[in-house]
């Protein structure tokens, strides 16, 4: 009689192996209530606007009425919207360039100063937060209308013959959105700045780089993460705005925050202010990916 051929035995997982998996299981656990709130208040929100927006125009849009684009294809057929769009973008992009330019030094100084002043400086960039955006935008209507400070003290000084339209434009809502949002492009670019290792900079200088030509080689090149970072957290801000935009624009600049809150709010339109604000998503979305594509590509040649 032939042997049975042997049972083939599996080998058990090692210790090693069964403390990778628990703390593979403890890194979903700790990160579970995270992806749960995120679940809850970010994805479940966005899918209901997207149903909504699917539903037919009208006030009354009933749940068993089913599904139509009738929505998006009326914001295809108007111009209007379209240049709202343009508009708001534009506003979002000119404001974090804006932001960056002013933001940029005041985080570099803040990051290398070892002056006893700097706590002062710290407060005096972090108090425009500690206001609501209601109140600093009805400074800047107060400051920038007609009779405002701003033109009073102009006329008063000769500089001018006759009052400035500062607001109900974009001029005065890029204004208001630049002091808004400046705090958040200065946080942002702080951190990045303060880990970047001095010694690095004091080593091109030993080598013979001048200031200037330290910075662009040097500094820029590894503080871009921190400016992608708070330009794209200025631009996302600034085209969803609603109280400055809507405060200081009037009917010259609108923006599709303003319209999209029109829609939902005073003209009960909720498929259609669904559609608007599930396209300003899209497109913000947009501008942020290829701005990163392009901002990654520019890192890439830099190492």
């Amino acid at each position: 009689m032939s042997a049975s051929p042997p049972a083939l035995v599996l080998p058990r997982p090692g210790p090693a192996l069964r403390n990778a998996r628990l703390r593979q299981l403890a890194r979903w656990g700790l990160a579970a209530p995270a992806l749960a709130l995120v679940a809850v208040f970010l994805v479940l929100p966005y899918i209901n606007i997207v149903f909504m927006s699917l539903r037919p125009p009208g006030t009354g849009a009933p749940h068993g009425a089913g599904f139509t684009l009738a929505n998006y294809a009326g914001l295809l057929r108007d111009g209007y919207f379209a240049e709202v769009l343009a508009d708001t973008l534009t506003l979002g992009i000119s404001t974090s360039a804006i932001c960056l330019l002013l933001g940029y030094p005041l985080a570099y100084h803040l990051a290398r100063t070892n002056s006893r002043f700097q706590s002062l400086l710290y407060v005096l960039v972090l108090s425009p937060l500690l206001v609501g955006v209601i109140v600093r935008s009805f400074a800047w209507l107060v400051l920038l209308s007609g009779n405002g400070v701003v033109n009073q003290a102009l006329l008063e000084l000769g500089l001018i013959d006759k009052a400035l339209q500062l607001m109900n434009n974009r001029l005065g809502v890029t204004i208001a959105l630049v002091h808004v949002f400046l705090p958040m492009m200065v946080l942002a670019l702080l951190a990045n700045i303060q880990s970047i290792d001095p010694g690095i900079e004091a080593a091109a200088r030993s080598l013979g780089a001048g200031w200037c030509k330290t910075f662009c080689r040097v500094t820029l090149p590894l503080s871009l993460p921190g400016i992608q970072a708070g330009t794209t957290l200025v631009f996302i801000l600034a085209i969803s705005a609603y109280a400055t935009p809507s405060m200081l624009g009037g009917t010259s600049m609108t923006t599709l925050s303003v319209l999209i809150v029109q829609n939902l709010l005073e003209q009960m339109r909720w498929p259609f202010g669904a559609a608007l604000a599930f396209v300003l998503t899209l497109a913000g979305l947009a501008v942020v990916v290829l701005y990163a594509c392009l901002l990654r590509r520019a890192m890439r040649g830099v190492h």
